[in-house]
């Protein structure tokens, strides 16, 4: 295993591309010398790469027992995410995440079970992609104070930022107005921040990240934050910008607040916030047409 190359390993592009970028070159050269150590020390054989991956390595592995896993290695980067990860997994223990079987932080490495075919895979209406993907957040939520990671207000602040610099950034690719209704969303919601009701929330809720399990759906690549539940289905709010294009934007967060029992304004207003750091996230890295679309619903929400 030692003498494989990354070649043979069949790093995916992006993954590659994407270690390069935020200076791991070095990971991507001894990768094949870590999957290795992974091996030995896990008792582990590493099979196929999955090549639609973009934030790691991830590829089969099966056990010693002959159960099969999944061997997740992230590419290094600033920032606790692999531990923000973990911190996620081993507080949910199966229930609405995928399960952590093994984990070693300095390493980047998590070994998980293996789920099958995501949610985006399957083509489901929306109103059904919706109904898997509250059941299975709402499994996560839970108290979990003293855990370690960011809040809701921290991640309010940090959106705030970004978006404000990503905008200069692409030489203002929206109206000044979108941003200044993002930013207002993002004050109210760093305001409303509370750590008495702050719960474990996944963080990046979609249909990529859900993934068929024995009974329903579990998600995986959870960012993990303690917020309130609605930063949840901000995200929900974010997606599918198209559908929103052709109906009343605010229906969808009305919906999602009854059917959790939550606050259609804050769902709301995360999801403003949302939808454009990561209608510019996507302008920046030429992701089209998901960019164009969620910054022309940021318009039309915005007027």
């Amino acid at each position: 295993m030692a003498g494989r190359t990354r070649t043979e390993l069949r790093v995916p592009p992006v993954v590659f591309n994407k270690a390069h970028a935020v200076g791991a070159a070095r990971w991507v050269r001894d990768l094949p010398e870590l999957v290795a150590g992974l091996e030995r020390e896990w008792s582990i054989a590493v099979g196929s790469p999955y090549q639609d991956a973009t934030e790691a390595f991830v590829a089969e592995a099966t056990l010693r027992d002959g159960s099969p896993a999944v061997l997740k290695l992230l590419v290094p980067r600033d920032g606790d995410a692999a531990q923000h990860e973990i911190t996620v997994l081993r507080l949910t223990d199966g229930a609405g995440c995928v399960r952590l079987l093994r984990a070693d932080p300095a390493r980047g490495a998590l070994l998980l079970e293996r789920l099958g075919r995501s949610l985006r895979e399957l083509g489901l209406p929306i109103g059904r992609r919706h109904e898997i993907l509250c059941s299975a957040a709402s499994r996560v939520w839970r108290p979990a104070p003293d855990c370690g990671l960011p809040t809701g207000a921290e991640k309010g602040r940090w959106l705030a930022d970004f978006v404000m610099m990503t905008w200069e950034e692409l030489d203002r690719p929206c109206s000044e107005r979108v941003i200044d209704h993002a930013l207002a969303c993002a004050e109210r919601r760093i305001a409303a921040h509370d750590d008495e009701r702050a719960v474990l929330v996944h963080g990046d809720v979609h249909q990529w990240n859900a993934l068929e399990a024995l009974q329903g759906f579990k998600l995986v690549d959870p960012d993990g934050l303690l917020a309130e539940a609605e930063y949840d289905l901000g995200i929900l709010m974010r997606e599918d910008p198209a559908e929103l294009l052709g109906g009343d934007p605010r229906e969808r967060a009305r919906w999602l607040a009854r059917r959790c029992g939550l606050d259609a304004t804050a769902i709301w207003e995360w999801g403003v916030v949302e939808r454009v750091s990561t209608g510019l996230l996507a302008t920046r890295i030429g992701l089209q047409p998901a960019g164009s679309q969620m910054l022309a619903v940021a318009e039309r929400v915005a007027e």
